[in-house]
């Protein structure tokens, strides 16, 4: 048995569709199960509620023998050790309680440098780790730089020929595709082979680093019309965090920390190998994700 948290998610969405393909069994938790597709709804075990529940976690994880663990985002936190730290206390002590064999989570990229420690939500990410590996279950903690997708969230500037960023526009760096994210958790929750070996991290880097100067030329090309990109400093991306995406003050902060990490080099720390290397381009994302959303969304 295996169980996914957050399965509406991008990732945990993607995740679904592998694990079913591979006729696995699968268990999920979910706050709306409405929200699961009819076809995916009809083929997995549904635990209603939410994954930070201890009366959930410990239905969920009865018999299973492994789990795919996401931090749902509360951009209203007041702090984001009630996102990363406390919201995974309860199912930490289940994973023990209940004998889950492995667990598989959605980490960042940074362990090592010395960006890591003042990096915001990458900095909680990479203690939220410790604290899975510290309760003995075998943990592969997928390692990512940004996100493709999260350019899906500026898709009213991109209609209007721009994209923004506090990273500059000419360092490149890695980012990957959601969709290589979630086949390579379902390639690791698929293989048994690495219960008891214990906390190992495993990166994820897309096909290539590309910087947003680079970005912005595909976008021009795929869309067929130029698209800008503008730098912002940190401190009006923190701004504009509060004042038009509704995040919190704590939220806020902890992204205008990791894009400061960021912008430093933190996600370039990590040497590119033919296994972190996953296929998906900038490009073929542009085409098949981000082109859908823009003219239909």
């Amino acid at each position: 048995m295996i169980v996914v948290t957050a399965p509406t998610s991008q990732i945990g969405s993607q995740l679904l569709g592998h694990l079913l393909a591979a006729d696995a069994d699968v268990r999920v938790i979910a706050r709306d199960p409405d929200r699961l597709k009819p076809e995916i709804r009809d083929r997995v075990d549904v635990v209603r509620g939410s994954h930070g529940d201890a009366d959930v976690v410990n239905a969920a994880f009865d018999g299973a023998e492994s789990v795919f663990w996401l931090a749902p985002p509360d951009d209203r936190a007041d702090d984001l050790r009630a996102v990363y730290l406390e919201f995974l206390e309860p199912a930490r002590v289940a994973f023990g309680k209940r004998g889950v064999a492995r667990v598989v989570g959605v980490s960042a990229l940074g362990r090592g440098t010395p960006m890591a420690a003042n990096a915001g939500h990458v900095t909680l990410s990479l203690a939220m780790d410790d604290r899975i590996a510290e309760s003995g279950v075998a943990y592969r903690a997928l390692t990512m730089p940004s996100f493709m997708d999260n350019l899906l969230g500026q898709a009213g500037a991109l209609r209007q020929g721009m994209f923004f960023s506090p990273i500059p526009g000419d360092l490149r760096v890695p980012t990957c595709a959601t969709a290589d994210i979630a086949a390579v958790a379902a390639r690791e929750l698929l293989d048994d082979s690495w219960a008891g070996a214990g906390f190992a991290e495993v990166p994820v880097l897309g096909p290539e680093d590309l910087s947003n100067n680079d970005q912005a030329r595909i976008l021009s090309e795929v869309l067929g019309r130029e698209i800008r990109f503008q730098h912002v400093p940190i401190d009006a991306f923190r701004a504009n965090m509060i004042a038009n995406a509704g995040m919190s003050e704590a939220v806020a902060q902890g992204m205008a920390e990791m894009m400061a990490a960021k912008a430093a080099g933190m996600d370039n720390a990590q040497p590119r190998t033919a296994a972190n290397t996953t296929p998906t381009t900038f490009a073929a994302w542009c085409e098949e994700t981000l082109v859908p959303t823009l003219w239909l969304g």
